[in-house]
């Protein structure tokens, strides 16, 4: 049995009627409780959780520091190729658009990584557009080759694999794997998915546990959200994420909430996700799942990261370009999307360590953070305390 299953069993239930009917006792009965089950986190989603944002960051807040410490891992991505065979309505890449295409040679993203090494970035993600043809297996091992000499953990965003193709480019020294099923509901995902491999919802939404399967350390999922209902979308995603944690124990399982950005097609979101929906989806999903990671990308503004960090996130992206040799060469090529957040990674890390938080580059320096002192979680819990509803 996959996921599949399990949503075709669940998606047509009256979910708009449920979130409308919750209260604010069924968010406090939620808050009291440690382990939830999916009433309470559609009691968090609801309408009434929106109206105990503030007690739901405090308890989040002291969730992800007793699990994760303040400790923030960075990383960036780096674009392979921008060659891409769907079409899709919301991405820059989707095959009809019409720019400049490029892949980058193994010199290329040797350069690339250099950059990225010299940025003080070790956590680094392959990403490319969907062909087989321009990003095949072999050019993926052979880029994860390559970066293995500048970075200390890869992980890669592409297009679906088999289990034994994941399993490939693991032995080659890939450790982690993103795939974003884009949008849960079925019917919207075909809809905008036009033409291309792209429009098999299945094979999409089992890749993460393909991926769990071929050994990937970690793998990360989420929704693109602005595509339908984010309530139901967070929802969806938080029970594969659950799924995929309580199936894969050696698996690190990670949520992203990425939210539709400026892109070549001038794709506008058909849902309207505002900051505070946002604040709700990240707090709703670290009180539902305490153990899991949350990625943070420089989709989001420089100054709404900052406020975000302390209500769940355990990593977040630093200095990105979503251009195809965007680090060594600085090309002006089509980017896939817009970034909000232009910091530096000094600049990223110096914020970090005002708000109380150790950046880390290397898992390693994850380590040695825990040991400076015996105490560490006790210390944690007392630099913990600071305000989270300000400004959010």
């Amino acid at each position: 049995m996959s996921f599949y299953e399990v949503y075709r069993s669940i998606k047509d239930q009256p979910y708009e009627e449920w979130l409308a009917s919750m209260t604010t006792t069924d968010v406090d009965r939620a808050l009291n409780k440690d382990d939830l089950n999916e009433q309470d986190l559609l009691a968090l989603l609801s309408p009434a959780g929106g109206e105990r944002l503030e007690e739901m960051a405090q308890k989040a807040q002291r969730l992800t520091v007793r699990n994760f410490g303040k400790v923030i891992s960075l990383y960036a991505p780096l674009y392979l190729t921008d060659y891409c065979v769907n079409k899709c309505a919301y991405c820059s890449f989707s095959f009809d658009n019409d720019f400049p295409r490029r892949k980058l040679t193994s010199l290329e993203i040797d350069q690339e990584a250099k950059a990225l090494k010299d940025m003080g970035i070790q956590h680094v993600i392959l990403l490319t557009g969907e062909s087989r043809i321009h990003s095949s297996v072999a050019y993926l091992a052979e880029g994860a080759k390559i970066l293995r000499k500048h970075a200390s953990s890869i992980a890669i965003e592409v297009q679906p694999l088999d289990t034994e193709e994941y399993h490939q480019l693991f032995q080659a020294g890939v450790d982690g794997l993103t795939v974003y099923q884009e949008v849960y509901n079925e019917e919207v995902y075909k809809e905008i998915h036009i033409k291309g491999p792209k429009r098999n919802y299945r094979y999409r939404l089992d890749a993460p546990e393909r991926g769990c399967q071929a050994g990937m350390r970690s793998v990360n999922i989420g929704a693109l959200l602005g595509m339908d209902n984010w309530q139901k979308e967070v929802f969806f995603t938080a029970l594969h994420a659950r799924y995929l944690q309580k199936k894969y124990i050696e698996t690190e399982i990670a949520v992203s909430f990425p939210r539709i950005r400026p892109n070549l097609g001038g794709f506008e979101p058909r849902v309207n996700v505002e900051d505070k929906d946002l604040v709700q989806a990240m707090l709703a999903f670290r009180l539902f799942m305490p153990r899991a990671g949350i990625t943070l990308s420089t989709r989001e503004e420089a100054e709404l990261r900052d406020h975000l960090i302390k209500l769940g996130v355990t990593k977040m992206s630093a200095a990105s370009s979503t251009v195809v040799g965007g680090y060594a060469n600085k090309k002006e090529n089509n980017s896939q999307f817009e970034i909000s957040d232009n910091r530096s990674v000094d600049e990223v890390k110096k914020r970090l360590k005002q708000l109380g938080y150790q950046p880390v580059s290397k898992d390693w320096d994850i380590l040695a953070v825990e040991e400076e002192t015996d105490d560490f979680s006790a210390s944690c819990h007392h630099n913990g305390k600071a305000r989270t509803g300000a400004g959010v």
